[in-house]
């Protein structure tokens, strides 16, 4: 049997390459899309099963990788930013401290956090120490939206996509198909008339 795990956030999105190489009979976990069933229902059978999950904690699931079936994951998966949310997740659901923790609680952090980072531009630390200060801002940064998504109120998706957002209220040169430079007059211009309504 091959168990191929689909990305949670778009399931319906197979690469090509992987389906065109599963065989029926295919057999789907519980979460797993009607839509995607239905794609798959005419499958040609093979030599072995395919499963397919977005739940690689799904006791079916587990049951099949400890006796040592073949796993597939689809590329997306690898994406290193639903990495960091998925290992945000898991801390905050398997930690204690992480799960005592409050976006109040979390402040002296973020304080801590973002002043190391502007010591490491001021000192001129390099790329390295850089990148490795950037990456416990943002470490604040999904613990604040993990908290926010278990409240049902937004998660690190929306913090992107409110990011998204205000460039478009604020820098529409950047959404409406034009290239070249834009001087400062106007982008301060844009930026000032988009702030003063609020996005």
């Amino acid at each position: 049997m091959t168990i191929l795990v689909l990305d949670p956030r778009w399931p319906d999105m197979l690469p090509v390459s992987v389906a065109q190489r599963i065989r029926g009979p295919v057999e789907f976990t519980m979460e797993v899309p009607v839509s995607v069933r239905w794609d798959l229902a005419d499958a040609p059978d093979g030599p072995s099963p395919w499963l397919l999950t977005t739940n690689e904690d799904d006791e079916v699931v587990r049951e099949r990788i400890a006796k040592g079936e073949h796993v597939e994951r689809v590329p997306s998966l690898e994406d290193p930013v639903h990495q960091a949310v998925s290992v945000m997740h898991a801390a905050r659901t398997r930690g204690q401290w992480e799960r005592s923790m409050t976006h109040e609680t979390l402040l002296p952090y973020l304080h801590e956090e973002t002043e190391e980072l502007a010591a490491a531009i001021t000192d001129n630390e390099g790329d390295e120490a850089l990148r490795k200060e950037l990456s416990d801002v943002l470490l604040q940064v999904l613990f604040h939206a993990e908290i926010a998504a278990e409240r049902g109120a937004f998660g690190f998706a929306g913090v992107a996509q409110g990011f998204v957002d205000k460039m478009k209220a604020r820098s529409p040169y950047l959404f409406d198909g034009s290239s070249g430079p834009v001087d400062a007059e106007t982008q301060d211009r844009l930026w000032q008339e988009a702030k003063a309504k609020g996005n």
